[in-house]
């Protein structure tokens, strides 16, 4: 088998290596999109130190031409042109651009190459949890710029939990008052005022990242009953199955999950549900509000499905779609439209594939992120100081980039799927080295789910560590502190 000598991440869906020298970076320029241009003098800077001028020898523009998110690359030794469909697909290309980049003796060059590339899923995303520890405005821009390189496009938040609740909402101020302060293992907690919060939309949108934000109901609420305790129920303790036991009206610290739930039914809760998601929706630009819906075990079947009949109905009201996990499937009033996100395994319950499918049969399509493939926050490794193994034991890198969106959930096609998503939930996340550790390498392979045509000569197991392998040295450069697994070939 062929193995492209090229660390292209993901792999575009046509590429050729060309006739020629290579262009060289020395003494080179720019022009063209002037955002473009700015974002390629950035990295180019930071890869090799170089400063690109103003002028002739790299032209950077956008035609119009071509499907969402597409880019055309040709390089050769007389120069670079990269033309986009429109300014994300400009920025996806000045990525691959920055990828191509290498040493040659002394210089730094570009192989020549003609590439042309577009995505094969328009949802494309991360999941960072801000609730279980949370993490500062820093923290997200580089998480942002760290999967927008991989050219994913979606920043889903989980901005809240039992642990706490981190967003400012002016029509409930209790809940940053009094549910913040705390996280995982008494860590200190933390929440986003609302000028934070457009802040991380506008850093976002910068890097053609759309962020999906997600307060979780009706269970992971311990959090709003130390904010609002008319509104929760007390918690099912017996269905703890790790971590220390709850109290009502004392913060969490643990990491056992299914025990809290609003309380359904009442006047009070609809209240809360219709105020947090209308003050939600005025703050996010996105078409989407992600309300949760998952592992409600402290929740009769009949009170979730009415909550989530509701829940669903308020945000279709607000003029967002929602999304939800798969469990809300199970919900006969779930709204028309809604987005569900698969969080079973690879292999999935019969249950669990029923519950997904029940999206698509009310005109919803799915995310995919199966556990035991693309949870960032499972253990690569058996001795890996982070993560957990509960998603079948370790996730190793081969296991991560080993499976086809189209082969999960029985009866769901390509049409059906808006995309891929990799979670990184963070009971053992508390710092971005934390991030780096557990999302690198394997996010390089969610992304390449996303992004890349299911099959061809290079869309392959040993075509991805050779080319993920030869992304070490910019990444080193970039500062990102990846884990040498042993899986892979690593360029020094």
């Amino acid at each position: 088998m062929t193995v492209l000598p090229l660390p292209l991440v993901p792999l575009p869906a046509d590429l050729a290596l060309a006739d020629g020298a290579p262009y060289a970076l020395s003494g080179a320029a720019v022009t063209g999109d002037p955002d473009a241009a700015a974002h390629l003098r950035t990295l180019v800077r930071t890869r090799t130190g170089l400063d690109l001028g103003t002028g002739d020898g790299i032209a950077l523009a956008v035609d119009g031409s071509g499907p969402a998110e597409s880019y055309r690359l040709e390089a050769s030794g007389t120069g670079i042109r990269i033309t986009g469909a429109d300014a994300a697909g400009l920025f996806y290309g000045v990525q691959t651009l920055v990828q191509l980049v290498a040493r040659d003796g002394g210089a730094w060059v570009v192989p020549a190459v003609r590439i042309v590339d577009s995505p094969r899923f328009a949802y494309r995303g991360v999941m960072l949890d801000v609730a279980r520890h949370f993490h500062d405005l820093d923290t997200v821009r580089a998480y942002i710029d760290r999967a927008a390189s991989l050219k994913l496009n979606v920043l889903h938040l989980h901005l809240s939990d039992d642990q706490g609740w981190r967003l400012e909402l002016r029509s409930r101020p209790e809940l940053t008052a009094e549910a913040s302060a705390t996280a995982v293992g008494g860590a200190p907690g933390g929440y986003y005022t609302q000028d934070d919060y457009r802040a991380v939309i506008a850093y976002a949108a910068s890097r053609h990242m759309t962020v999906v934000p997600e307060f979780d109901m009706p269970g992971h609420t311990h959090a709003v009953g130390l904010a609002y305790p008319e509104l929760a129920e007390a918690p099912a303790v017996e269905v703890i199955t790790e971590g220390s036991t709850p109290v009502a009206g004392e913060p969490y610290t643990g990491i056992g999950v299914g025990f809290s739930s609003l309380r359904i039914g009442d006047e009070a809760t609809d209240a809360f549900v219709r105020d947090v998601f209308a003050e939600l929706a005025e703050l996010t630009p996105g078409p989407w509000l992600h309300f949760g819906g998952d592992e409600s075990l402290g929740t009769t079947p009949e009170d979730f499905a009415q909550f989530v009949a509701s829940a669903s109905a308020a945000i279709t009201a607000l003029g967002k779609t929602p999304v939800a996990w798969h469990e809300a499937g199970a919900a006969a009033g779930l709204a028309p439209g809604t987005v569900g996100q698969f969080w079973g395994f690879v292999s999935p319950t019969d249950a669990a594939t029923r519950h997904a499918r029940a999206f698509a049969e009310r005109g919803g399509r799915l995310i995919l992120s199966p556990a035991d493939a693309v949870y960032l926050d499972m253990k690569p490794t058996a001795d890996s100081p982070l993560g957990l193994t509960w998603a079948n034991g370790p996730t190793s890198l081969v296991r991560a980039y080993d499976w086809e969106p189209t082969r999960v959930v029985d009866g769901v096609d390509e049409a059906t799927i808006l995309g891929v998503e990799a979670p990184l939930w963070t009971e053992t996340v508390a710092t971005l080295e934390d991030i780096d550790a557990l999302a690198f390498p394997r996010i390089a392979a969610a992304a390449e789910i996303a992004w890349s045509p299911a099959s061809g000569a290079e869309r392959s197991w040993a075509s991805f560590r050779s080319r993920v392998g030869g992304l070490g040295p910019l990444w080193t450069t970039l500062g990102i502190r990846f884990p040498a697994l042993e899986e892979v070939p690593w360029t020094t």
